[in-house]
């Protein structure tokens, strides 16, 4: 039997469908073992994720599902169905410290006022100077994005811990990066590592559906590349990758902007850049990798999917 007449058999997925969830399930088990995530625990957030999936996009006619209909849809036991549907999902809302982190380099980013005559982010003073009250400073753009809610002092300790900025010998904040990609802070990494690869899926998967319009997703790919060449290639991953993410950010900013007020304004967006080479991997130590998150954009909305 080949994998097209799968598609003719109830309950059956195709061949090609199976080898790729072993390529997507492999980093994943790999991350969980060094997390000591159990086979046992993923069974049961799996069967948890199955009711949570088949209740909101399988609806009849706006009515809510009976829990018997779901059994039927997902081999989930009608008891567990019902005990997993009256429990409370947990939330997948940015910590408020992430959140206003990304909506700060979001801006620092792409306000012209914040960036100099090259596009780059300035090196902000931590407040204006009194000889010079209009220059902008880190102040200033903490209170673009969280007003007198956060004070800035404890946001840029904060990043001086993450290694996403820094002081330099002026005492002015400096972006160590382009985006918000954390030296350190497994929670955070851990975060947008779920945000980033769940959007990258759900493009793939909408695509694969055969929905319409499709979502633009593409890759370059290479094989028999020496250590050298992947270093330099690494390198213009970055360059590139960085440009566009940047330049995404600044237009997607202006749009957020123009759009309040809007009723119709209700949606949200994911632009990503990915590189990877095996080379890297298997001569790093084992630990989550300094890049393994990059974020920027001013997200105020719960993160669905």
């Amino acid at each position: 039997m080949n994998s097209h007449d799968h598609n003719d058999v109830p309950g059956q997925a195709p061949d090609a469908l199976i080898i790729a969830l072993r390529k997507i399930l492999r980093p994943i088990v790999r991350m969980m073992l060094h997390f000591q995530v159990s086979y046992p625990y993923l069974i049961n957030l799996l069967k948890a994720m199955y009711v949570e999936v088949a209740d909101s996009e399988n609806a009849m006619d706006e009515r809510r599902q009976s829990d018997s209909r779901i059994t039927l849809l997902t081999g989930v036991h009608r008891k567990d169905v019902k005990r997993l549907r009256s429990e409370e999902s947990a939330t997948t809302a940015a910590p408020r410290s992430i959140s206003v982190g990304a909506q700060c380099i979001a801006y620092w980013l792409g306000l012209d006022q914040f960036r100099g005559s090259d596009g780059l982010p300035l090196p902000l003073p931590l407040r204006s100077p009194s000889s010079n009250p209009d220059q902008v400073s880190f102040d200033d753009l903490v209170e673009r994005v969280c007003r007198q809610d956060i004070r800035p002092r404890v946001l840029l300790d904060e990043w001086i811990r993450l290694g996403i900025a820094h002081q330099d010998e002026q005492d002015r904040v400096v972006l160590n990066t382009g985006a918000f990609t954390p030296d350190k802070g497994v929670d955070e990494k851990l975060f947008f590592f779920g945000k980033n690869i769940q959007d990258h899926l759900n493009a793939g998967t909408h695509n694969i559906m055969g929905k319409q319009p499709a979502f633009f997703d593409r890759s370059v790919y290479y094989d028999k590349l020496s250590p050298e060449s992947l270093q330099e290639l690494h390198n213009l991953a970055a360059q590139v990758g960085m440009t566009a993410l940047v330049e995404m950010n600044r237009r997607a900013l202006q749009l957020q902007q123009a759009d309040d007020g809007n009723d119709q304004a209700i949606y949200r967006m994911n632009f990503g850049v990915f590189h990877y080479n095996n080379w890297q991997e298997k001569t790093s130590a084992r630990s989550i990798p300094d890049h393994a998150s990059t974020q920027t954009g001013a997200d105020q909305e719960s993160d669905h999917a």
